[in-house]
């Protein structure tokens, strides 16, 4: 399906973000306790999605692994027609990019963090939607290079929020996926050619943390080569399997050793949850695991049997019992996977 080129309605965008924040109901908070609902619906999934993106996006005004970074990940590939509310928030994302260009006081990034999630969401977002490398995409992949540490990875926001800002890891590899998926062959650039270098030594000495930040590495070694070799595909491919619940979902805390923000306990007994597998299932699609294997079919089948009535699917915090924002990301993830396996 072709899709309209997102940036032609930035001037549009930028007034219904504004006005939108106002005239929108802010959504309902995430609770464990909401029903399921009685069919699934990608449709109400993707209407949630575009609501608490674009409510996070006005109010927030920043770029979250947990809400609008998964959603620019996911919105292209879900089959629904684009909208204000994506235009809005992919916007968003490029004007941060160009005000880093203009370099004038206060434009410049709040920390290195940010122009890695921008940059990576704006291409992989890219790659999903027209398929083209946008001009801005291409600044804001060159401006992360400027910034990358001699080690080959970057300073990451560590917030000591599992699982995502946590470690400069999971930024090497949310750089490693956008590189890798930017169209148009920007891997292979001048530009990009020798932070390429140091990012893939960093993550060929570095051993992933936890499976979830290796499976993160199996995603992007599908996309960029000199990752991972056939043979650690594989065995990620089977340790995220070994994982899989009795009832075909999997758990955000079987991923790794995580210790929250408030010092709980990590539990990995926790019971199947969206985000743990809406990624996984997304993650072993793109590793090219069949849509008919049983982890794949028994995956889909408890994505489908546990949407909540709002059109998401709850994930459990690792670290505060607060807002359970990673449902966001859980609800991004679960419409990718169930997407990737029709």
């Amino acid at each position: 399906m072709t899709r309209l080129l997102l940036s032609t309605l930035a001037i549009c965008a930028v007034v219904t973000m504004i006005r939108g924040a106002d005239e929108r109901p802010r959504p309902a908070p995430n609770r464990p306790t909401e029903p399921k609902a009685k069919a699934v619906s990608i449709a109400k999934g993707v209407a949630f999605l575009d609501a608490v993106s674009a409510d996070w996006t006005a109010n927030r005004k920043c770029a979250t692994c947990h809400t609008n970074v998964a959603y620019l990940i996911a919105r292209p590939s879900l089959g629904v027609k684009t909208n204000a509310d994506e235009a809005n928030v992919r916007a968003f994302f490029e004007k941060s990019a160009t005000n880093w260009e203009r370099g004038g006081k206060g434009d410049e990034p709040k920390n290195t963090s940010d122009v890695v999630v921008i940059a990576a969401s704006l291409a992989i977002h890219d790659a999903g939607s027209t398929g083209k490398l946008h001009p801005t995409t291409r600044k804001a992949l060159d401006h992360m290079w400027k910034l990358q540490a001699k080690d080959g990875a970057w300073d990451w926001e560590k917030c000591e929020w599992p699982p995502v800002e946590h470690d400069d890891y999971f930024g090497a590899v949310l750089a490693a996926l956008g590189v890798g998926m930017a169209p148009e062959g920007y891997a292979k650039t001048e530009k990009a050619k020798a932070g390429l270098v140091k990012l893939r030594g960093y993550l060929a000495k570095t051993a992933p943390p936890t499976l979830h930040h290796r499976a993160w590495l199996l995603w992007a070694s599908k996309n960029l080569d000199g990752l991972m070799t056939a043979d650690e595909q594989k065995k990620t491919i089977a340790a995220l399997v070994a994982l899989q619940k009795p009832d075909g979902g999997w758990s955000l805390p079987s991923l790794g050793d995580w210790k929250g923000f408030d010092g709980r306990t990590n539990d990995a007994k926790a019971g199947s949850d969206g985000y743990g597998t809406g990624l996984v299932v997304t993650i072993l699609r793109k590793a090219g695991v069949k849509k008919d294997a049983p982890a794949v079919v028994k995956g889909v089948a408890w994505l489908k049997a546990n949407q909540r009535e709002s059109g998401r699917w709850f994930t459990q915090s690792l670290n505060t019992n607060r807002a359970h924002y990673i449902s966001h990301a859980g609800t991004a993830f679960a419409l990718l996977a169930i997407k990737e396996s029709e």
